[in-house]
């Protein structure tokens, strides 16, 4: 008996440090989290104090005039990446659910390495491709940015989904095949109902993957100052992109205005994420309530 409370002991104690462990990473990540917020913000200072608001709602960006605008490349950064989910979303979730649901075994394998090999080439690839092959043909615009971007993030959204989408209870797939649903029948009332909030997760994540891309947006999009457009055919520009063109020969003032675009991406992508993880938890509560 002696040696079973002893156990028991042990195992409480791995038990206690295990959540003490876990609690610090977790608060390791926030208080990164926190000193970059806090660093970036305090270089800020200089361009807001001569800008002010319109450092969001200015067009004109002109460092000469020591000028900065930055609505067109908050603009550049929205509209690339929109493109490129819409671009990616339906080839992503489509080949997932081919992997997961139509594939034979013998093909499921290759085609996962093929997906994860395309998710580890460097991204200056993509842009020097952009250039070579989709440049000459649609020019350095925002279509072009945004489907180098889809390129990208199209292996991203499919490993996600295709590892949401096996989550499925093979149970509830073969129920709904037993009571005569096609497989598209099958896919759309027992596989999607359950992978929805994840599918949205994936989603948001491929979108704040194309908002942060740098160098193959900054190579393909044109780095056109001031454009504010909805022809996706037109040369211009996003944070990142303009970030990695001009921190080189940038004054004090100039860096500034730079880190305040790296400020607002920062601010924009944990916004992205907020809402994710609030669509995805309204999409299992919901989930949860017709269950019951």
């Amino acid at each position: 008996m002696a040696n079973v409370v002893d156990l028991r002991g042990k195992r409480q104690s791995a038990d206690t440090a295990f959540r003490w462990i876990a609690l610090g990473t977790a608060a390791l990540v926030l208080l990164l989290l926190g000193l970059i917020a806090v660093t970036m913000t305090a270089q800020v200072r200089p361009v807001l104090a001569r800008m002010g608001f319109d450092f969001i709602t200015s067009k004109r960006w002109s460092p000469g005039d020591a000028l900065f605008g930055a609505l067109p490349f908050i603009w550049g950064t929205l509209y690339t990446a929109v493109i490129a989910v819409v671009l990616a979303v339906p080839i992503s979730l489509g080949v997932a659910l081919f992997i997961t649901q139509v594939a034979p075994l013998r093909l499921r394998r290759p085609l996962v390495y093929l997906i994860d090999l395309l998710a580890v080439v460097p991204s200056v690839v993509f842009g020097l491709w952009g250039i070579l092959v989709l440049a000459p043909h649609l020019g350095r615009s925002f279509l072009t940015a945004g489907v180098i971007l889809a390129i990208m993030i199209i292996p991203i959204i499919t490993s996600l989904a295709r590892e949401v989408i096996e989550t499925t209870p093979p149970n509830e797939k073969e129920a709904a095949l037993a009571l005569g649903a096609t497989r598209w029948e099958m896919i759309h009332g027992a596989v999607w109902p359950h992978s929805k909030g994840g599918l949205v997760g994936a989603v948001m994540l491929g979108l704040g993957r194309a908002m942060g891309e740098t160098i193959a947006a900054a190579l393909v999009i044109g780095s056109a100052l001031g454009q504010i457009t909805l022809n996706a055919l037109a040369p211009g520009n996003s944070m990142p992109a303009v970030i990695a063109n001009e921190w080189g020969e940038a004054d004090e003032l100039h860096k500034s205005a730079l880190i305040g675009l790296a400020v607002l991406l920062f601010i924009i992508t944990i916004a992205v994420n907020l809402i994710a993880t609030a669509i995805v938890r309204r999409s299992m509560a919901r989930s949860r309530g017709k269950a019951s």
